[in-house]
């Protein structure tokens, strides 16, 4: 069932994007005369296919959802009808042919601006960004950061929530910023900035600089009383039920939830005795911690059982940040710019070498991110469309052959010497593209295979 909610919102996130990038070209091309033959959601056989009349365009919907194409009368590609030459692609000027290829990015780096409003007018609940403990000898022990205070911004760019701060946190890190501004809040109201020192190694990878950023979120002490089960977890087998309470562990008492979190993390593979208390009557059962291998090496120990949290203290932990309707504008235009500037900034890096290539997702992580989302609510799953809309908008605007931005860098050519690009040049060219863009694509599965084994 997993699998399929996964592969369900994976459709419908690359079906979004796609159709919306693809629309780009199709709306641009139709408007400056361009005679558009096919306009496909997907690869391959067809499974729906439509159109008004033998002359109109045809909209399908094809076996292989991992992208889609516009077809264009066009004669490199084949033979055009005389009465469609004067709508042939390769016949309109130079600025209708950029504008054509142009518009399927922007058109994503629009949806983008256009998601992003949609989730700041709804709002975003989150965890307020409340230090709960700073690891000694720590990043931000060294940049002064202490218990109690709320973090309020990063690099003057507010941060409502922990997810927020640390996107902003890691997205500047990672692109290569060393001194990062931390602005927080006191107890009293009053307002300090800390400066984040930061090397090349503590910024390499996200997860490792997590680790030695080696900041704690607040959290409030809650009764061990269990909430969630995973179906297959260790806790449910061992016959764990919603609602007991954990008394105690190997003799030792449970006061709370996050003293129960860290026996366990602690004992990977290693029995525990566990006293629980169900409807008034104690009782004893065994459970052992399977072993989960984490990025660093290290391993902890899992059992797949989540809090029951009381409904007050979630309300005193979550804050729900929105704009207005007129507010969200600029500032949506301001969020999709600040992840198109970090994100080509990413890319940079990863082709020199300064950043790791961890980084890269491939097919099977971003379907995971999908389902994950969709789990989280609308404007979760909204904000990762968001997100990947504004990847692929930029992915495609890089010079590469094959890549829209390949063909933009021939257009470019072009009004410079006064005449096109020699067509077996451009196919050289392309060819070296393709290679390229199918060597990226295995790195980026043979990482999503990697991550699912570790």
């Amino acid at each position: 069932m997993d699998t399929l909610h996964t592969l369900f919102y994976f459709i419908v996130a690359i079906a979004v994007l796609v159709a919306f990038h693809e629309f780009g070209h199709f709306w641009v091309a139709r408007k400056v005369g361009v005679k558009v033959i096919r306009f496909s959601i997907g690869f391959g056989k067809p499974l729906l296919a439509w159109r008004k009349s033998a002359e109109d365009t045809e909209f399908v919907i094809a076996a292989v959802p991992l992208g889609g194409y516009v077809k264009m009368v066009d004669e490199r590609e084949e033979a055009v009808k005389e009465a469609d030459l004067p709508f042939a692609f390769n016949r309109q000027p130079l600025w209708a042919r950029t504008a054509v290829v142009a518009a399927g990015p922007l058109f994503n780096l629009l949806l983008a601006v256009l998601l992003f409003w949609a989730v700041l007018v709804i709002g975003e609940v989150g965890v307020k960004p409340l230090i709960g403990g700073v690891e000694p000898g720590s990043l931000a022990e060294q940049a002064g950061l202490i218990k109690g205070e709320e973090i309020v911004a990063i690099n003057e760019k507010t941060t409502p929530t922990w997810i927020e701060t640390f996107d902003v946190l890691l997205s500047a890190a990672i692109v290569g910023q060393r001194e990062i501004s931390i602005t927080t809040k006191s107890a009293d109201d009053s307002r300090q900035t800390h400066i984040l020192q930061l090397t090349d190694q503590d910024a390499a990878t996200p997860e490792g600089l997590h680790k030695r950023l080696g900041l704690k979120p607040w959290s409030p002490k809650i009764k061990p009383v269990v909430g969630k089960l995973m179906e297959d977890g260790v806790a449910k087998q061992a016959g764990l039920q919603t609602g007991d309470l954990l008394v105690n562990a190997d003799g030792v008492d449970i006061s709370d939830w996050q003293q129960w979190v860290d026996y366990v993390q602690a004992r990977p593979e290693i029995a525990i005795n566990l006293t629980i208390e169900r409807s008034g009557v104690r009782s004893l059962l065994s459970l052992t911690p399977r072993r989960e291998q984490q990025k660093d090496g290290t391993s902890i120990g899992k059992i797949g059982a989540g809090v029951e949290t009381p409904q007050d203290v979630l309300d005193s932990l979550l804050v729900k940040h929105s704009l207005s309707p007129l507010d969200a504008v600029p500032a949506a235009f301001e969020r999709t710019w600040f992840y198109a500037v970090n994100t080509l900034k990413m890319m940079g890096k990863m082709l020199v070498g300064s950043a790791s290539v961890e980084n890269l997702s491939g097919p099977i992580s971003i379907a995971q991110y999908a389902g994950q989302s969709a789990d989280m609510g609308l404007t979760a799953f909204l904000k990762f469309l968001g997100l990947v809309s504004v990847s692929l908008g930029v992915l495609n605007l890089l010079p590469v052959p094959v890549l829209d931005g390949g063909h933009l860098l021939f257009f470019a050519v072009e009004a410079v010497k006064g005449s096109p690009v020699p067509e077996k040049l451009q196919i050289y060219f392309q060819q070296v593209g393709m290679v390229l863009l199918m060597l990226l694509m295995a790195l980026a599965m043979f990482l999503d295979i990697d991550r699912l084994f570790q």
